[in-house]
């Protein structure tokens, strides 16, 4: 470790033992979050069904709080993956089986692949899993000409937030994509039994109500709650000040509360995300439920030294692409191709 990142990484010594208390799951704020989630969404399916009688813009237009419940539902789902949600594990695996499965997510696959993002965020050698597609300046300008159409087109905020959320949660979720050999056969199994569940349940739904009735109204909620998803997962480690770093000085706590954002949204906003804005915190303490990391945040000063976004200055951050690794930030495509021409004018004189 860098003797610069050694000092920066002192500065929240202790933190083991600040969040120590706040790691503790409680059962009642856990059931009571199961209950307020699970049933908001079924009664919103159940509004949206027949809405439809009334017209499909207001299907539309209830879509959005159902898909609400669901990214809420995912949050849950989230939690039990790390194992914070509950204090049994049984009950962690069940409950997130579950709620992945109405996101269409196998859970026991995620869970493995959400690990691994944990362990290595912002770790420049060990990109690829779980995280953002993101090149650094010099890899950008090293790469051919299909590469980097490919990537233009991938960090396009239209395709990135828009068609990408679809194409993810509705197609690559059901294939056995990324991993390696350490990986165990159930999870890669659990990819198929979720796959099995949701058929079984169009199959069952669209023979009661009809399949275009259900692909009228679940569609809608899987791309509105994938694409808020995906949004929030960005924002929360895309912005022009974050952290990226190489293996040798690589730093986890850094990567916790430099690589991560704290994402102040208005309350009905907060509470629909299941807390998921103070994310430098999770990324500290994952073991912590989303239900105490507020009060983990608002406890602790040393914890409040991030980057702190609003929706209106979170905006700014889809035309940030590129790490520059001279200087430390996260740059356009035209910073980097502007300083690229000034390096070139430079060599020549």
């Amino acid at each position: 470790m860098s003797g610069t990142t050694a000092a920066g990484s002192a500065a929240y010594d202790g933190w083991r033992k600040i969040v120590a208390e706040y790691q503790k799951p409680d059962l009642r704020a856990a059931i009571w979050q199961v209950a307020n989630s699970f049933g908001g969404f079924f009664i919103s399916l159940v509004l949206m069904y027949f809405s439809l009688k009334v017209g499909y813009w207001l299907t539309l237009l209830l879509a959005f709080p159902t898909a609400g419940f669901l990214v809420r539902m995912f949050i849950i789902q989230h939690d039990c993956g790390h194992g914070s949600f509950f204090k049994s594990r049984r009950a962690n695996d069940t409950v997130g089986t579950i709620s992945g499965f109405f996101a269409l997510i196998p859970y026991r696959f995620w869970r493995r692949s959400h690990a691994v993002h944990h362990a290595h965020h912002a770790e420049l050698e060990e990109r690829g899993v779980g995280d953002v597609w993101t090149m650094t300046v010099d890899e950008y300008w090293a790469a051919g000409w299909w590469k980097r159409v490919a990537y233009r087109i991938f960090r396009n905020p239209f395709f990135l937030f828009g068609i990408a959320p679809t194409i993810n949660f509705v197609i690559l979720t059901r294939l056995p994509l990324g991993g390696d050999a350490s990986w165990h056969n159930g999870e890669k199994a659990s990819i198929w039994w979720t796959n099995l569940a949701i058929a079984s349940w169009v199959v069952i739904f669209g023979l009661l109500i009809g399949f275009d009735t259900v692909a009228m109204i679940y569609l809608p909620v899987i791309i509105i709650a994938g694409s808020v998803g995906t949004w929030l997962f960005y924002v929360q480690h895309q912005f022009e000040r974050t952290y990226w770093e190489h293996s040798p000085q690589w730093d986890y706590t850094l990567a916790a509360m430099h690589g991560s954002s704290y994402y102040e949204l208005p309350r009905v906003l907060q509470w629909f995300t299941g807390n998921i804005g103070f994310h430098h915190i999770h990324h500290l303490s994952p073991r912590i439920p989303n239900y105490n990391l507020q009060k983990c945040h608002e406890q602790n000063p040393i914890l409040q030294r991030v980057v702190r976004l609003t929706i209106g200055s979170s905006l700014k951050t889809v035309w940030l692409v590129l790490w520059d690794e001279e200087r430390r930030r996260l740059v356009t495509f035209s910073e980097a191709l502007q300083a690229k021409r000034s390096a070139a004018s430079v060599s020549t004189l």
